[in-house]
């Protein structure tokens, strides 16, 4: 039995929590899979995973055995990566996502002005509104916008993004002129439909000092930021989103930004990578290039 194959596969499986999902990301047979985990459970002479129909969970020897099991891999990883010079000199491909307009907007252009400063380095940029498993899709790192959950991720903040609501002016001098979030009623609203974003627009009460959620009737429903904010300077109605979606069609007047008063929160992006203890000098020129650009960039939108 090759040790090391099993312990990938058993790190997996517990990562993604599911034998299917695990027997996908590796490309392996599900019957393969289970019958390696458990000749590796068989060796050692323990169980190591409890199996019930709904749900995996590590036994307290499982828990103790996975975590030895990621340090070796590592070891492993890193002796291989050490060989062929991953460490020594930045070269290699890197696995970066973003969200679809950030990534266009913001991230694109930091990473063709790095690759050309870096001749040994390829970079695949996959622009995705979903946040993709960077353990299931072998992703060394990823923008992320929203707040992060709890995870074994390396995460740095580059900034903080506003929410605003806007519209064209033919929309607004159409009707009275808006004076609060409740007023959104009386108009025709364009709504975002994706599995990141809320059925409903978050505003603050400044007076009451308290966040509220608004349920909103949407005039049109779409699945993505870009429809929505043309959708919105072509007079269908009023849409909230990022201040990045809009900012260019803010700053050329075709839309404008209305209850500013009563924006929520503004939002973190960070960029998040997975944790190791030795990092290749790939992943850490890019970190170093780009993490003063990002924080300058996001910066500007609220300079």
């Amino acid at each position: 039995m090759d040790r090391l194959q099993s312990m990938t596969m058993l790190i997996k499986v517990v990562e993604l929590g599911s034998f299917s999902a695990a027997s996908k990301a590796l490309n392996v047979p599900l019957p393969t899979l289970s019958r390696k985990v458990s000749e590796l459970e068989n060796q050692l002479g323990v169980r190591v995973l409890h199996r019930t129909t709904r749900k995996l969970s590590l036994t307290i020897a499982g828990t103790d055995y996975i975590r030895a099991c990621k340090r070796i891999i590592e070891q492993v990883e890193e002796a291989e990566r050490e060989v062929k010079g991953e460490y020594l000199e930045p070269r290699g491909e890197l696995v970066i996502t973003a969200p679809v307009m950030f990534g266009k907007k913001y991230v694109l252009p930091i990473v063709t002005e790095f690759l050309s400063l870096y001749s040994n380095i390829n970079v695949q940029l996959i622009l995705s509104d979903g946040n993709m498993n960077l353990f299931e899709n072998e992703v060394d790192m990823a923008v992320r916008i929203g707040v992060l959950p709890d995870s074994s991720m390396i995460a740095t903040q580059v900034g903080k993004i506003r929410i605003v609501t806007c519209a064209n002016q033919q929309v607004l001098a159409q009707h009275n002129q808006l004076s609060s979030p409740y007023d959104l009623s009386n108009f025709a609203c364009i709504l975002l439909n994706t599995a990141n974003t809320p059925p409903h627009w978050r505003y603050y009460l400044p007076d009451a000092q308290m966040n509220i959620n608004i349920n909103i009737s949407s005039r049109l429903t779409v699945t993505d930021s870009e429809s929505a904010v043309s959708a919105a300077i072509n007079g269908v109605g009023i849409t909230q989103q990022l201040h990045y979606q809009v900012k260019d069609a803010v700053d050329t007047g075709e839309l404008s930004i209305i209850l500013p008063e009563f924006e929520p929160e503004t939002v973190p992006v960070h960029l998040i990578h997975k944790s190791k203890k030795y990092m290749p000098q790939k992943m850490k020129s890019f970190l170093a290039f780009a993490l003063p650009k990002l924080k300058s960039k996001i910066g500007a939108l609220t300079a």
